[in-house]
């Protein structure tokens, strides 16, 4: 693990730990609008976007892999998407794929996660790419100042939780490029995840081996993943190597879990968390 990613995983417990209020993060409304609008819908969203027309392509000024926002054409569930034709090899270093992108879409559905957005493959100007999801209303942790905001007590355990379970995602699925520009906030507090082309290495090392507290609901879903199950929904995207590699992760953060209930106890590390608090759609 290079010394950035370690900063960040440390920097990232510390915040879960202590959650420190980032001035400005997101003012609080008595009606908040969510930007998490896929959920239940998502096999619509998937051939809308697979096929509406596109009306123009835009550069996106962020991002080191030169994405494009597509603006579709009106009447749809989105009308925006961005789109990464990352051929799968080598680039700045790192083996990136647009494939890894819908694959960590593809197992977020699987696990029930609900926090990567709709992608889907699709050829534009004769190239193909991972058309992604534009979510909106939201900011990234980096507009919001780097560091991890901290929400008004109404949202303090949803907030808690879904940290918990974005960290056992990366870890399941080796996320080299978690950092603070692909984790999204809106104003309901809802925490999305983009940007995972660097993901779904055969490396069996985790992201964050620091680990102290599980979701055991996602964890039980975790535990019920096998080759058979993932080789369905992931054979597309990723090679059989891959694949292999999210169960010996998988089974390594068993080891981890183990460990620390060893030492805390159950209850201090495996927590489950109910409904968020309502919010409104857009």
């Amino acid at each position: 693990m290079s010394s950035r990613q370690r900063i960040m995983h440390v920097t990232m417990l510390v915040a879960l730990l202590a959650l420190v209020w980032v001035p400005g993060a997101t003012a609080q409304n008595t009606d908040p609008v969510s930007a998490k609008t896929w959920p239940g819908r998502e096999a619509e969203i998937e051939a809308h976007m697979k096929t509406a027309e596109i009306l123009g392509l835009e550069d996106i000024p962020v991002g080191v892999t030169n994405p494009k926002s597509a603006s579709l054409a009106p009447g749809g569930p989105v009308d925006k998407f961005a789109w990464k034709p990352l051929k799968p090899g080598i680039q700045r270093g790192h083996f990136e794929s647009y494939k890894a992108e819908i694959a960590a879409y593809e197992l977020d559905k699987l696990l029930a996660l609900g926090m990567v957005p709709v992608k889907v493959e699709r050829r534009i100007r004769g190239e193909l790419g991972a058309a992604i999801m534009w979510v909106s209303p939201a900011q990234s942790f980096k507009d919001l100042g780097g560091g991890v905001p901290s929400p008004p007590n109404r949202y303090r355990g949803y907030w808690t939780i879904q940290m918990i379970r974005a960290r056992m995602f990366d870890n399941l699925i080796y996320n080299q490029d978690f950092n603070a520009g692909n984790w999204l906030l809106d104003e309901a507090w809802n925490l999305m995840l983009i940007d995972h082309s660097r993901s779904f290495s055969p490396d069996e090392e985790l992201v964050n081996p620091d680990m102290i507290q599980i979701d055991r609901d996602l964890w039980q879903r975790m535990l019920q993943l096998d080759e058979q199950t993932l080789t369905a929904a992931l054979d597309e995207w990723l090679s059989g190597k891959e694949i292999g590699a999210i169960l010996e992760r998988r089974d390594l953060m068993g080891e981890m879990i183990d460990e620390a209930v060893g030492k805390n106890g159950e209850s201090a590390v495996l927590l489950r968390y109910g409904a968020p608090p309502a919010s409104s759609g857009r």
